[in-house]
């Protein structure tokens, strides 16, 4: 055969998935990074919240025993046990985190400025809202409700607690879809601030955007940004920026605000033909 024919969605989108802490709600990504250091402070392994923030994304499960292979958090606990962090131990610290982060999800609940602005023109695009989210069940149950108390109430929402695997598979955002009754995945755009954000979208077959300010990136309130120096501003900025791009990000703005015009651009490029 001389020529092969390719099947091509040329519509447009219909639907954005939404993370939580550090896209929507709690400016900095804060709720998780502080219960992570009080959990492994309680096993006697006083971590850094750059630590604390590296595996950002993940179910929190898999995040504690993430940290555990971070090489200096792994040679401190083996100085204060004598041996290497083990299984029992991540869940050990597992069933430590889970009451700590329920006791103060709700300190963190503000939505990030823009939110609701942001969401009112994706609904008037046409477009569903669903969530993906590192937390459990009982966490995100929480959250909804005070999201619903602030005006904020997605279609659809999944955790990680709802699917096989959380982030970096795509399960969570293939579970939004057939919840929403939407397909095909290129017609979908994933936002959210940590890396295993974009590498759920992209597993996924969606578009991604990263969202560099207000999250696990920068890691700062809006407070500590408004006291940075314009040089230190710009250079951790742009560090936040860079990793996000890094892996694999299509697009990345500073915070959810700035979303609604890369939406024109993803659709003009669905209608050329072009694929996540």
């Amino acid at each position: 055969m001389d020529f092969v024919f390719q099947r091509s969605y040329r519509g447009p989108l219909k639907a954005v998935i939404l993370d939580w802490a550090g896209t929507t709600m709690d400016y900095g990504c804060y709720a998780p990074a502080v219960v992570f250091i009080e959990v492994y402070r309680r096993k006697g392994v006083p971590i850094t919240i750059e630590q604390a923030r590296e595996p950002m994304g993940a179910h929190k499960k898999v995040h504690i025993g993430a940290i555990s292979k971070i090489d200096a958090v792994g040679r401190l606990w083996q100085e204060v046990h004598g041996r290497p962090c083990t299984e029992d131990d991540v869940e050990a610290m597992f069933q430590d985190f889970v009451p700590l982060q329920l006791a103060c999800l709700a300190r963190y609940a503000d939505l990030i400025p823009g939110t609701l602005e942001a969401v009112a023109d994706f609904r008037r695009r046409g477009l569903k809202i669903g969530s993906t989210t590192g937390y459990t069940g009982e966490m995100m149950k929480l959250l909804l409700d005070e999201a619903n108390k602030r005006g904020y109430v997605p279609d659809s929402s999944v955790c990680a607690t709802d699917v096989p695997a959380g982030r970096p598979h795509p399960w969570m955002c293939l579970q939004n879809a057939m919840n929403l009754q939407l397909y095909p995945m290129e017609a979908f755009v994933k936002i959210g601030d940590t890396l295993p954000d974009i590498g759920e979208g992209l597993n996924a077959g969606m578009w991604t955007i990263g969202v560099a300010k207000t999250g696990n990136e920068m890691g700062l309130t809006e407070q500590k940004i408004a006291a940075l120096d314009g040089a230190a501003y710009q250079a951790r900025l742009a560090r936040a920026s860079q990793r996000l791009r890094q892996c694999g990000a299509h697009y990345v703005v500073d915070w959810i605000a700035d979303v609604s015009p890369l939406l024109d651009e993803i659709n003009a490029r669905l209608g050329r033909g072009e694929r996540p």
